[in-house]
């Protein structure tokens, strides 16, 4: 959820938040490089800390990030891409943005997109630009595939590149969640030349109001078989979340990150004596 800004505001602050993929199907190559994937979007309350400070207009745009370190060159990020996006069309002025990085990047969660779409929610308010949903969602699907998702922030079922999103009510009040990061960064395109497509299946639409008790034996994500037989640490933090009790749990996106769904808060069997550089996380679901 972010903070609105108050009319006049110089700063805007946000609390932009991972996702998990639930039974994410690889569909079909298609003529411009990408896949057309179907999967569902689930939020999930672990949390990056975005602040976006006005600066005067003869000062230069850039960021100052804390916490987890942000691999790539700096004018490739997300964030500064948003800006630039914006100052494109509506003609804003210099911002200094504030992250402090806490979800880690390359993971499957989403974070980076995470940021850039409430980026552009941020600077809306903060400038008081009064974009429509539809503009501020035509604005992220450019920005990155699963950018529209983190405007809407729900469940949600996904298509096209990522960024065709409709709402998908669930039945996940009371379920709690754990999630396992074993420190390893597996590139998209690589993972994607893993996978085989496959459209001859069915979809993933209908499924309102189901819950974790539903979907064991019945949801699959594409990506997980092939990476855990590349990647053992994977695989052992799988296991971990299945030995716990978790009624249902696979990997989110094309790795590495792997999430377990509990009836009851998760014992915390699950994360102790986890490898050094492996990052957790558990709570209730919120949404």
């Amino acid at each position: 959820m972010d903070d609105p800004a108050p009319s006049g505001s110089q700063t805007s602050i946000g609390f932009p938040p991972a996702k998990i993929n639930i039974g994410l199907q690889v569909r079909r190559k298609r003529q411009d490089g990408f896949h057309d994937i179907e999967s569902w979007f689930v939020p999930v309350p672990w949390h990056d800390t975005l602040e976006i400070e006005r600066l005067p207009a003869n000062s230069s745009t850039d960021l100052v990030a804390h916490g987890l370190t942000i691999p790539g060159r700096p004018e490739n990020n997300l964030l500064l891409r948003a800006h630039r996006m914006m100052e494109e069309f509506h003609g804003m002025g210099p911002v200094r943005f504030h992250l402090v990085k806490s979800i880690p990047m390359g993971a499957g969660l989403g974070g980076g997109s995470s940021n850039g779409a409430h980026a552009l929610r941020l600077l809306d308010r903060l400038f008081e630009l009064h974009l429509s949903q539809k503009e501020l969602e035509g604005m992220a699907a450019r920005l990155g595939s699963d950018c529209p998702f983190f405007l809407q922030d729900k469940p949600a079922h996904v298509t096209g590149r990522g960024e065709k999103v409709s709402p998908l009510p669930l039945a996940l009040e009371g379920w709690w969640l754990a999630l396992i990061h074993p420190g390893l960064h597996i590139p998209t395109p690589t993972a994607f030349g893993w996978v085989t497509p496959n459209a001859d299946r069915p979809g993933l639409k209908h499924w309102e109001g189901s819950n974790p008790s539903d979907w064991t034996k019945a949801l699959h994500n594409d990506f997980t078989e092939h990476a855990i037989c590349r990647h053992p640490e994977i695989r052992e933090a799988l296991k971990r979340l299945q030995q716990g009790g978790a009624t249902f749990a696979d990997m989110s996106g094309s790795g590495s990150t792997v999430f377990g769904w509990f009836k009851e808060e998760p014992p915390a069997s699950i994360f102790q004596g986890c490898p050094q550089g492996w990052k957790t996380w558990k709570g209730p679901f919120s949404h």
